[in-house]
């Protein structure tokens, strides 16, 4: 495994990145609301990366091995679309949870976060289902440092998920990310304490695990993006990108509408 240890130079680039990054998902926040489409969204997300930021939307005609050209700025999962909801018609209702998962590349360093929001009044299930995802995702992110190990990591965020009935997508992860928007290493949001790779300062990668309320089942869709879950169960998702620092870590995917952390 070849994990790239960023420069200075990496690292304030990351961070301009990644506060752009933050800043898209703020700037949408007040849109995300019933009766827009998520085709509306993805708009409104690229007039601003391109117009206003002067970012480029690293999503749109991406294409890893295997797939057609993805064909939007973000991706917009609803309920349970688990990744890689592809944006269109589709109107946002209350009740809906979302996430929107972004990332920007601006002077060729990769910005990328995601948010769940809540449409409406959600649930009470649908509600706890984002608030458990968002502190396994904090956990995961309390461990780094120095010396600590991508088991320590994944092994935080399954405990706190599984704990409160809930299941860890297992299919995908978090990954290195920097002039590359995939990099090593792969960030697994599940495991074993004490094995993995040990992390070093000035690696940087993404924490972003996908939790569903029922079982870890998913499937993709005919389009050859949209992951799903098998039994239909509501799914979320939260995402940061980290700085592994001398002494511990650095959100670089922060901003004025970042939401708080929560309770330690």
């Amino acid at each position: 495994m070849s994990v790239q240890i960023k420069t200075a130079e990496d690292i304030a680039g990351m961070r301009v990145a990644g506060r752009l990054a933050s800043e898209l998902l703020d700037y949408l926040t007040p849109h995300v609301q019933p009766g827009i489409t998520t085709g509306d969204i993805d708009k409104l997300a690229h007039d601003y990366m391109v117009d206003v930021q002067h970012t480029v939307p690293a999503t749109l005609n991406y294409q890893p091995p295997g797939h057609t050209p993805y064909p939007a700025s973000l991706c917009t999962s609803v309920n349970h679309v688990v990744c890689h909801g592809i944006p269109g018609d589709r109107k946002l209702k209350a009740g809906d949870i979302v996430n929107v998962d972004v990332t920007v590349i601006k002077d060729g360093y990769h910005g990328d976060s995601s948010r769940m929001f809540c449409v409406g009044a959600p649930s009470i299930q649908a509600k706890r289902l984002c608030e458990v995802t968002y502190e396994a995702m904090w956990k995961g992110i309390r461990v780094v440092r120095p010396g600590a190990q991508l088991g320590d990591i994944g092994h935080v965020i399954q405990k706190h998920a599984e704990g409160h009935g809930y299941a860890i997508v297992r299919e995908f992860c978090g990954h290195g990310i920097g002039r590359n928007f995939h990099e090593e290493p792969q960030v697994l949001h599940y495991g074993r304490p004490g094995t993995g790779l040990k992390l070093q300062a000035g690696m940087i990668f993404t924490i972003e695990p996908m939790v569903n309320a029922g079982r870890p089942g998913i499937r993709c869709l005919a389009d050859g993006w949209t992951i799903v879950t098998a039994d239909h169960s509501l799914s979320a998702q939260w995402e940061h990108t980290v700085l592994v620092t001398p002494d511990g870590y650095e959100i670089l995917t922060q901003s004025a509408g970042t939401p708080p952390p929560p309770p330690a």
